[in-house]
Parts: structure tokens; sequence; C-alpha cells
């Protein structure tokens, strides 16, 4: 789809929002894209959006390489490139401010009570996440098995299995399943 240079800043200013205000993991910002992206100004639908998130999750880096794929299902290459830029400028840059006189500051209390709320908050915003992303695509047995093993074989202790081989499994399974 081809968009006009408003639309096309419209995106870059949500993804620069979503960059700026959206703290934790990648899975963080899920719920605030998919608000954005879905309900708020209907750039994609809820199938394209947990495609994107599915994209993100099983490409390597970052998973917020989301903004990257929805940027290019709403306006092409200059959507993916706006989107991009925009969701990791706002890190880039708090970064490159912050990042000495964080570690100068590091275990003084306040900095310590602040970054321990924002990591509660962050997860609880990717329990979110995986809410939004459930709703769109565990909708029958099958689904509700591989979500199950999942989490228990994450959760459990004795063995560990590395989140990449359980993804590519699960994705076996889903092949097998719904191939």
């Amino acid at each position: 789809m081809t968009g006009t240079g408003a639309g096309l800043g419209t995106l870059g200013l949500f993804f620069l929002q979503a960059g700026a205000f959206t703290f934790g993991s990648g899975l963080a910002v899920v719920p605030f894209l998919h608000q954005g992206l879905v309900d708020d100004h209907h750039w994609l639908t809820g199938r394209q959006f947990v495609d994107c998130v599915a994209l993100g999750i099983i490409s390597p880096g970052p998973v917020v390489i989301i903004g990257t794929v929805a940027g290019y299902l709403v306006f092409g290459l200059a959507g993916a490139l706006a989107a991009t830029v925009a969701v990791f400028l706002p890190a880039l840059v708090l970064v490159l401010v912050l990042a000495r006189t964080y570690l100068r500051h590091a275990e003084h209390a306040r900095v310590k009570g602040f970054v321990a709320g924002a990591t509660a908050a962050a997860s609880g915003a990717i329990a979110g996440a995986a809410i939004v992303i459930a709703k769109g695509i565990v909708d029958d047995a099958s689904s509700v098995a591989i979500v199950a093993v999942s989490l228990v074989m994450l959760l459990q202790r004795r063995v560990r299995i590395p989140e990449p081989a359980l993804i590519a499994s699960a994705a076996v399974v889903g092949l097998v399943a719904f191939g």
C-alpha cells in the first residue's frame, strides 16, 4: 500500500512514541503497537498484526523489528525504514545521553527504585503482549497444547531448553498440526 507523506509522518511519529514510551523488552511494546496499528489507525488487521509479531519473534535480532514489518505492510519500503528508525531512535538517544550518568548513579536508592518499578511494569506489559498474541492465534486444542507445553518447558528447572530451540520445536509441531 502506498501512502502520502502525511501518512508516513504519522507512522513515523507513532513508532517514535512506541520507542520512547515503552520500557522493558521488545515484547513490552506489543500492546501499545496493537492499540495503535489495529485499533486506532486501522493500518493492520488483527491477523496481520499477529503475523508481524510472529515474524518479529522468529527473526534474529530484537523483537521490536515488528515495527519494520508493520511499516512495510502499511507503506512499503519507506514505511519499513521510517518505522525502524523511529522505534530505535529514542533508545539510542537515551543511551548516548544518559549512559554515563546512569553508571555513576546506578547504586543510588532512587535509581534502583526507579529501575525496579520500571522492570515490574515491563513484566506486566510482557504478560499483556502474551494475551494480545494469544487472542489472535490460540483458538483450538492444538494451539492451546503448544502454549501449555511451551510454558511448562520454560518454567521447569531441571532441564533448561534454550528459547530458540523451544520455538523451533513448536514451529515444527505447528507445521505438522496445522500444515
